[in-house]
């Protein structure tokens, strides 16, 4: 029995030497963890309670609120751009901003000769459903021409020439016209993200206009 105690002893005391000194180390052990760690002070541990909830963490950021104006637009169509704005009741929120820009380019009816002339033409241009238009009525080379509209660019000239054309206006044309003309920005305030979706849809039906934040 003593013989059997000494030799458990014997095998435990060189299982103990072997494990401590002779077998290598567990592969999934690493036996200088804080050496080999990348740049460790950028690590903070935080507790769970100092987590945002998860539907927080997903949400997208919220659009802040942000005024936006709409245009620009010529004293006549500012009303019809009103009223595309009224089923968004807006109220308060719904302002203006007037400026004057520089219009380069006209589409235009060379002068008639006489108001008589003028009017004559003018009717023409009802019967047509245009009435979008304004007789020239100042001293000058276009006295009692007929204006279709003006414009910032040639090309926006020749996109209203064209409509023009469609509804069976064939006497119009595009010239270059330096001219200030008065317009008109629609302005609304307190713009989340579902309003300003819904404006962009407005402003579809609106051709040639922009959405912008305002202008002060």
């Amino acid at each position: 029995m003593r013989t059997l105690f000494l030799l458990v002893v014997l095998v435990n005391a060189l299982f103990f030497a072997w494990s401590r000194y002779v077998a290598p180390p567990e592969a999934v052990a690493d036996p200088q963890p804080l050496v080999r760690q990348i740049e460790p002070q950028k690590l903070k541990v935080i507790a769970p309670g100092e987590l945002p909830p998860v539907a927080a963490r997903l949400a997208p950021a919220p659009m802040a609120l942000k005024c936006i104006e709409w245009g620009s637009f010529t004293v006549a169509d500012a009303s019809q751009a009103q009223a595309a704005l009224e089923p968004l009741q807006l109220g308060p929120r719904l302002g203006q901003r007037r400026t004057e820009e520089s219009a380069g380019w006209w589409v235009f009816i060379p002068p008639q000769g006489s108001r008589p002339a003028a009017q004559k033409k003018a009717a023409e241009l009802k019967a047509l459903a245009v009435d979008d238009y304004f007789v020239v009525q100042e001293d000058g080379p276009y006295r009692w021409a007929l204006s279709l509209g003006v414009f910032r660019s040639e090309e926006a000239a020749q996109a209203r020439l064209t409509t023009l054309r469609e509804q069976g206006v064939r006497s119009a044309q595009v010239g270059p016209r330096e001219t200030p003309v008065a317009k008109v920005w629609l302005q609304v305030k307190a713009v989340d993200a579902g309003l300003y979706a819904r404006l962009k849809e407005v402003a579809r039906g609106m051709e040639g206009s922009e959405l912008r934040e305002c202008i002060q």
